[in-house]
């Protein structure tokens, strides 16, 4: 069994082997818990939020991470499983916790040259992990399919996100 250091690094470079121990290992999802603690910190220092914003910020990127993992779970499962699909929302809140494992480096944005560029590069860097650790924790043999089920999930977690600040009260910037 790899540390929990180990598994973060194996998330990041996209490694199928670790996300498939991530999945088996119920174990894991405390370990998965820090990884979206870790990175949602890392981006709130990178910002520089403050306290508080780092505090709101974990809050929210928890939220985020079970309500996506349930989502994902739900379509990926229902809606678009393949034959051999055998899944339960541990394995996809363990697998997509670790694929947050690149979001650790937004800590960088305290330099102001870098924030931008660090944090596109992890933007993009999280959802192929999320790909991967949805692929994996699906037994899916398509990218493709793991693709649309990303893609299906982050679409219903938006509108829901949406609503819920609007009715809260919280308007988007104009």
């Amino acid at each position: 069994m790899a540390t929990f250091v180990g598994r973060m690094v194996g998330a990041a470079k996209l490694n199928t082997a670790t996300y498939e121990e991530i999945e088996q290992d119920a174990s894991a999802t405390r370990q998965a818990i820090g990884v979206v603690a870790l990175s949602s910190v890392a981006a709130g220092i990178g910002l520089g939020a403050g306290v508080w914003g780092l505090v709101a910020g974990t809050l929210i990127a928890l939220l985020g991470w079970y309500v996506w993992a349930w989502l994902t779970h739900w379509i990926g499962t229902r809606l678009l499983p393949e034959p051999q699909t055998r899944s339960d929302r541990g394995e996809l809140l363990r697998t997509i916790g670790f694929a947050s494992a690149p979001g650790i480096l937004r800590v960088l944005g305290v330099i102001p040259a870098l924030q931008a560029p660090v944090f596109a590069v992890t933007a993009i860097w999280t959802l192929v992990a999320v790909v991967v650790a949805v692929r994996q924790a699906l037994d899916y043999q398509s990218t493709v399919r793991a693709i649309g089920v990303c893609v299906v999930g982050w679409l219903i977690q938006w509108v829901l996100f949406t609503v819920l600040a609007l009715v809260a009260g919280i308007r988007p910037a104009a």
